[in-house]
């Protein structure tokens, strides 16, 4: 189970390997996040920047080390890791990598009720989300070999693994289709003909049924 954290947004996370590396101040830190594509591999809300940050240093895992200003800018306040911030950087990035944490993702979502359209809606949404997947797998292959001529592997491996998600979903996603099309999906005639008579089925009924509450 995830341990509950003293700053549980994951931009925390991002602001903290960040830190590690040198002080800086949440500009430059949001300059060199964006730089990266984070925002890519975590779920960052920017607006929330400098609250993170301020509750890094109200928990003590950051802490402030002077304000500067730059021409007419206005001042910046710079900020480095503390020990305690080191030693959860690493405790975080250890569960993260060693625990599976189920998710929900939203295609999963979508096919848990795929029931409610017809056969042949499906078909076609199933064939636009296939094609779609195949031209973001043909992009981001091109972009991780370009970045892969200059970046060391230890910091596209999240590429790695996201392109590996993706193309696993597609080649699901190409084996539901072949069955749809083909008429060898189980049962495929009897979710057609419950859109096309508009009355569910018996078996689908009974389904339905079993979690009815008893008496």
């Amino acid at each position: 189970m995830a341990k509950r954290r003293r700053v549980g947004n994951i931009l925390a996370l991002a602001v903290l390997a960040t830190l590690v590396q040198r002080p800086m101040h949440p500009y430059e830190m949001a300059s060199l996040l964006r730089a990266r594509g984070k925002e890519q591999d975590m779920r960052i809300k920017w607006g929330s920047l400098y609250t993170v940050v301020g509750n890094l240093e109200k928990h003590g895992l950051v802490e402030a080390t002077e304000s500067v200003r730059q021409g007419g800018r206005p001042e910046r306040t710079i900020y480095r890791i503390t020990d305690a911030g080191r030693e959860e950087l690493l405790d975080w990035t250890r569960e993260l990598i060693s625990t599976p944490e189920r998710e929900f993702p939203r295609f999963e979502a979508g096919l848990s009720v795929l029931g409610v359209l017809p056969p042949e809606e499906a078909i076609d949404l199933l064939r636009q989300r296939l094609g779609l997947l195949e031209q973001e797998l043909h992009r981001d292959r091109d972009a991780l070999a370009e970045h892969g001529k200059d970046v060391p592997r230890l910091f596209l491996v999240e590429m790695e693994y996201d392109l590996a998600v993706r193309a696993a979903e597609a080649t699901w996603t190409r084996s539901l289709l072949d069955e749809l099309t083909s008429g060898s999906f189980p049962d495929l005639d009897v979710w057609r003909a419950w859109h096309e008579t508009g009355e569910v089925p018996p078996e689908m009924a009974e389904l339905a049924d079993r979690g009815r509450p008893q008496d």
